[in-house]
């Protein structure tokens, strides 16, 4: 019996990041010998194991063959006589398909320290079209790797491909596809998520309200960049910078436009009303994908709201007062820094306005400061009715908004 590192913490040591998660792999083997030495059994699909002192993963290599349709549909053979280099050809990119021996030595049967050194994501082999999570995890390692450097190998983006036009996509459950985009929106680079999944025609699939963003026309003199679908990986890539590793920011970024997909030719290139009719798409891609509530409420918060907190300055004290209400912010007000920010990515998410101040998301925190601090027992008299104190608290805080601009 041998045990290797694999995976992930090899490759990320080889590059020098910080070290995750450490997975290992067991060669010969039998589920029996594993339970014996007091390993604790957790795999549902295959052997996987709990190491009886540290915690961390071991699996048996294994094989697998495709019997039917989607990436659940395998038939996994762990025998003793599995050997590494196999259990290697079944993963997915050669990067991922080194491993290391007790010693240091590493073995590398696909060349996966080369791609690691000339920054490209290639497949193993042809067994990567079984499986079209593969597509997904594609994208998702280029939101991570994309600022190292790194590229999909053409054939590799060819492959992908044809499993999209092959109908393979169809089979991957909302849960999966939420899974990998929250990860990708985490990431230091979504725009390279969103940018190869619409390359090899993936994005059409899983996120067809975002990708329909792309060849959108907007006015140049707000949008240098023009194409909607280009705003929005820029935008994606501005959350990621101003939020890292917030994928609820991240996603309320990634569909506040969608309502420019919905604007009618003939009034192209304006939009004119699209951050209303954004709503709709956007709670629809949330239903589909089973997106958080939390994340979805942002979401939706962010569409409905973004060019209202972009023109603040000349929205009048009370309708400042009745934005923060519809964003539920005197009981939840953590959400306006949330919102701020999602909209700043959106201002400094297009050509030429990167390093751009945003003065409005600091204005709308301190508004929103200066009205929540009055409540009803600031203004509550004795023989006044529950509606008598709402509007006195509403007229407050209409008061206080006008004396924090006054003063700010």
């Amino acid at each position: 019996m041998k045990t290797y590192l694999v995976g992930g913490a090899v490759r990320d040591r080889l590059l020098g990041l910080p070290p995750g998660d450490r997975d290992w792999v067991v060669v010969g083997a039998t589920q029996a010998e594993m339970q014996a030495q007091g390993f604790k059994a957790v795999g549902r699909d295959f052997p996987v194991f709990l190491h009886p002192d540290t915690g961390e993963e071991h699996a048996l290599a294994r094989t697998e063959r495709k019997s039917g349709r989607g990436y659940r549909g395998f038939v996994v053979d762990a025998d003793p006589s599995v050997t590494l280099e196999e259990d290697l050809q079944r993963r997915d990119f050669t990067v991922n398909a080194i491993a290391q021996a007790d010693d240091g030595a590493l073995v590398d049967p696909y060349g996966g320290a080369r791609d690691l050194d000339a920054r490209v994501l290639r497949h193993v082999g042809p067994a990567f079209a079984e499986d079209p999570l593969r597509v997904l995890r594609a994208a998702r390692f280029m939101a991570r790797f994309a600022p190292l450097g790194f590229t999909i190998a053409p054939e590799t983006l060819a492959l992908m491909r044809t499993m999209v036009d092959s109908g393979e996509l169809d089979a991957l459950v909302p849960e999966r596809v939420w899974q990998e985009l929250r990860r990708a929106l985490a990431s230091p680079r979504p725009s390279a998520f969103l940018s190869t999944l619409h390359a090899c025609g993936a994005l059409a699939v899983v996120l067809p309200e975002v990708d329909a963003l792309y060849g959108v026309p907007q006015r140049a003199e707000y949008h240098p960049e023009v194409d909607t679908g280009v705003h929005q990986q820029m935008v994606s890539d501005m959350a990621a910078r101003l939020a890292p590793g917030d994928a609820r920011i991240g996603f309320a970024a990634l569909v506040h436009d969608l309502g420019k997909a919905l604007t009618p030719a003939d009034v192209l290139p304006k939009h004119i009303g699209h951050e209303h009719a954004g709503v709709k798409p956007v709670l629809a891609l949330c239903e589909r994908l089973k997106v958080p509530v939390d994340h979805r409420e942002l979401a939706v918060m962010a569409c409905r709201e973004h060019l209202n907190v972009h023109r603040l300055d000349e929205l009048r004290d009370a309708t400042v007062v009745e934005l923060l209400t519809r964003c539920d912010a005197f009981r939840r007000p953590e959400r306006i820094p949330w919102l701020a920010t999602v909209c700043e990515a959106d201002k400094r998410g297009r050509g030429g306005n990167e390093d751009a101040d945003y003065p409005q998301g600091r204005t709308l925190v301190r508004l929103h400061a200066a009205a929540l601090r009055v409540g009803a027992h600031d203004v509550a008299r004795d023989g006044m009715s529950g509606p008598e104190i709402g509007d006195a608290v509403r007229e407050a805080r209409v008061r206080a908004v006008h004396e924090a601009r006054r003063t700010g």
